[in-house]
C-alpha cells in the first residue's frame, strides 16, 4: 500500500512567480504538480551526486512570511 504524505506551505511571492514560470516552461498543470517534479529533481540531482545539497535550504522555511490567520493557535490545538 501507498501512503501520500500532505505538507502544507505558503509561497512567497518571488517563490509564486519563479513556481508559474516553471508551470509554463513545462506545461505542469498544477502547482501540486509543479513542486513535486522540483523536489524530486533536486532529489535525484543529490542522489546522483552522492552528495546531498540541502545545506542551501536550511532556513528557507523562516524567510516566508508567517500565516496572519493560522487555523489554530498553537501545536496543541491542532491535536485536539
Amino acid at each position: 500500500m501507498i501512503c501520500m504524505g500532505q505538507l502544507n506551505i505558503i509561497l512567497s511571492p518571488e517563490f509564486e512567480r519563479d513556481l508559474q514560470k516553471l508551470m509554463k516552461i513545462r506545461g505542469i498543470r498544477t502547482k501540486s504538480d509543479a513542486i513535486r517534479i522540483a523536489v524530486q529533481e533536486i532529489a535525484q540531482r543529490g542522489a546522483l551526486t552522492d552528495t546531498t545539497q540541502f545545506g542551501e535550504l536550511l532556513g528557507a522555511g523562516l524567510r516566508a512570511p508567517m500565516n496572519p490567520k493560522p487555523k489554530f493557535s498553537s501545536e496543541d490545538d491542532l491535536w485536539s
